[in-house]
């Protein structure tokens, strides 16, 4: 599998992963996606990482960077969105696209990596423990707005 961010042609393969992710419908391909992806794209902060198979994306993951005033100023990281399409799991393709996206933060100089799983599989939080996360040093909490 190689690793590279996401391209503009990448928009409905990634969506189309993303229908594994919780459920996910395809939005309809409109001006304003066609903006949000432009959006995204451009944004230096914002990274969507792809893993590509025979050329289909069999494996993703969202990379924020965002910039911070403490830690001596150095930034932080927040992943999101980490799917493998079901016919490639447990292959490790995930476990690399996290891998990729800790060398972006060490390149990017930040402190922390956090990311949150919606997940009640004690396999999946298994997984995110030998990748190297932890839930001991600090707890989520979510608000979610309508």
């Amino acid at each position: 599998m190689d690793i590279r961010k996401a391209q503009k042609g990448d928009l409905g393969q990634i969506l189309e992963l993303y229908t594994q992710l919780h459920g996910n419908d395809i939005p309809p391909f409109d001006k304003q996606l066609e903006i949000l992806w432009r959006d995204i794209l451009e944004d230096k902060h914002h990274y969507i990482l792809v893993g590509v198979s025979e050329q289909k994306i069999i494996s993703s993951c969202v990379v924020l960077v965002i910039p911070n005033l403490t830690h001596n100023q150095r930034s932080y990281a927040l992943i999101e969105n980490v799917v493998t399409h079901e016919a490639h799991r447990n292959k490790g393709y995930a476990t690399q696209l996290l891998n990729f996206a800790r060398e972006i933060a060490t390149e990017q100089r930040c402190y922390k990596i956090m990311l949150m799983t919606g997940s009640k599989q004690e396999s999946t939080w298994r997984f995110y423990e030998r990748a190297g996360y932890n839930a001991a040093d600090k707890k989520a909490f979510i608000q979610w707005i309508e």
